[in-house]
């Protein structure tokens, strides 16, 4: 069963996330995809997260269907014109990518090149409706195509806003993107399950499944760079006490992250775990939480 086919049995869906490396030996990234094969319904390949050069999305994406893992690929607009981003698009159909999420992306100041001219020709809300065009035969210009795709096309969105007028807009910017195309959510870490309840009775409405973020943490000082440097993350202190006070790091980080997808089950329609380099505790997340 492939991820489409998982959220329309309307089963609590597991998605996890990699991250490509900086090279091209990607051994340990394809043992750390066979570790959960089976495990979750699908595979996030990030795009050049935090913009740091890497290797890319589609290649590893590619590398999992030959593994016969659902991969989604993760597409940002930081990096790429309108035609590149169509042509990527097609590329990807070609060689059998069915999932897509659409980023705007973050900008290569924040990067490992931060001269890097950064394109922004669309963002997150245009590529949704580009992928949308290409869905029905066109591409953004109106011109036929030979031969038409039927990508899944998904979207973020980020329920910790810490400002009333930040989760407004982040219900609005939901919103345009169900309008764009997105089918559906994956959203930024939560540690707040109350915060976060009260975001979905908000987006009830909108009739489209939304996967609840887990991150790892790995440490309270990781916690607490978060809470100052990640928009909309926010690690309760009590969280961060518990990790400072633990003697064994992985087993508290897994026990948080059991607890939260336990409560996370009766919120949203399943859940996206970003391991942030310990892919290997996934297996072991999703036994301790039930899944």
């Amino acid at each position: 069963m492939g991820f489409r086919e998982a959220l329309d049995s309307k089963k609590f869906v597991v998605t996890a996330e990699i991250g490509p490396i900086k090279g091209t030996d990607v051994q340990e990234i394809m043992e750390n995809a066979e570790l959960i094969k089976g495990k979750v319904d699908a595979i996030n390949v990030t795009d050049l997260q935090s913009s740091v050069m890497r290797l890319g999305s589609m290649a590893v994406c590619h590398l999992l269907k030959d593994r016969e893992i659902d991969p989604i690929l993760q597409l940002t607009c930081r990096d790429r014109n309108r035609l590149a981003l169509q042509s990527d698009l097609l590329s990807a159909w070609v060689l059998g990518i069915r999932n897509v999420l659409a980023l705007t992306g973050d900008h290569p100041t924040l990067g490992d090149h931060p001269q890097a001219m950064p394109v922004f020709d669309l963002d997150s809300v245009s590529l949704l409706r580009v992928i949308k065009r290409l869905n029905e035969g066109f591409d953004m210009m109106g011109n036929e195509l030979k031969g038409v795709a039927d990508f899944f096309p998904g979207a973020v969105v980020n329920p910790g806003a810490d400002t009333e007028a930040a989760f407004e807009m982040q219900i609005i910017k939901m919103e345009k993107k169900i309008e764009a195309g997105a089918r559906f959510f994956q959203t930024q870490g939560i540690f707040d399950l109350d915060l976060f309840e009260g975001f979905m009775k908000r987006a009830e409405d909108f009739k489209t499944p939304v996967l609840g973020g887990v991150i790892l943490l790995k440490s309270a000082g990781m916690a607490r760079f978060m809470n100052k440097n990640v928009a909309g993350v926010f690690v309760p202190d009590h969280l961060i006490k518990e990790m400072q006070e633990t003697k064994d790091k992985v087993k508290t980080s897994i026990e948080i992250a059991a607890r939260l997808i336990k409560g996370l089950k009766d919120l949203c329609e399943g859940v996206h775990i970003m391991a942030i380099g310990w892919e290997k505790r996934i297996p072991m997340v999703l036994e301790e939480a039930g899944l």
